[in-house]
């Protein structure tokens, strides 16, 4: 069993999320950036939606008074409306209006002092959902309609400005970089709905943007400021050779 050393990047969402660990994927982009530093946990589940979401969630985030035995999660990033928005009948759809209260829930889990999972530590970060190419999906049994997609990513906006949590509009960015042509979308795209490893680097760099703006204090890098996150252990060079053990601790600095 590994110890509370190091604290961690929580991924939360659907298929999207599942699949960050391919070659390529913003999972895999995270956990380079952030080796040494922060582990990344991966719970996408590929076909959930956000009524599902809330009784996982509930089971994943640790309450109060549990949260000093495990790692703190510093970063939480949360990802659904890939599935919500499928149009009604398919069992995964959730009305508009059910989905934004459901993002907000989610949120206000972590949130509000008041929640059994409140975590002050924790930063949110909210995705939206890619576009759709419909004619690279071509299911029949499980449709996508492009412009319902959109304003199920035009909802996680307006979630996003009424709790104060940052938006990775991924939908924007894909579509602009697709030169605005649902067609265009499939440079992104490996079906239709999933993303390809160009697809992903739009979201990785999307949050590392979110972060270096909105939450400096997990920023990785050099800036006028110096190293803003130190490696849990110190580099080889700064051990001490003559009385090591001392300077083998964990720096609880770097742990928020």
């Amino acid at each position: 069993m590994a110890a509370n050393v190091q604290n961690v990047i929580m991924l939360v969402g659907d298929s999207l999320t599942q699949r960050g660990w391919e070659p390529g994927g913003f999972a895999l982009l995270l956990a380079e950036r952030y080796v040494r530093k922060l582990d990344v946990i991966n719970r996408g589940l590929a076909g959930y939606q956000t009524d599902w979401a809330i009784p996982v969630c509930e089971q994943i985030f640790a309450k109060q008074h549990e949260q000093h035995q495990v790692p703190k999660v510093n970063l939480l990033t949360i990802w659904y409306g890939a599935n919500d928005a499928a149009p009604a009948p398919n069992t995964r759809h959730v009305p508009r209006d059910r989905y934004k209260a459901n993002l907000c829930h989610l949120i206000q889990m972590v949130k509000l002092p008041t929640s059994a999972y409140y975590s002050p530590e924790t930063r949110i970060i909210l995705i939206t959902p890619p576009p759709v190419n419909t004619k690279q999906w071509g299911k029949p049994e499980s449709p996508r309609v492009f412009e319902t997609t959109r304003s199920y990513a035009e909802a996680v906006k307006e979630v996003g400005e009424k709790e104060n949590v940052p938006v990775a509009d991924i939908w924007t960015q894909i579509f602009d970089g697709a030169g605005r042509s649902e067609e265009g979308c499939k440079r992104y795209l490996i079906d239709g709905l999933h993303l390809n490893s160009d697809g992903y680097n739009i979201v990785f760099n999307a949050i590392v943007d979110i972060v270096e703006r909105v939450y400096p204090e997990l920023d990785t890098t050099e800036s006028q400021y110096g190293v803003k996150m130190q490696n849990v252990f110190v580099p080889w060079d700064q051990v001490d050779l003559q009385n090591p053990r001392p300077s083998l601790l964990v720096r609880r600095k770097s742990r928020m």
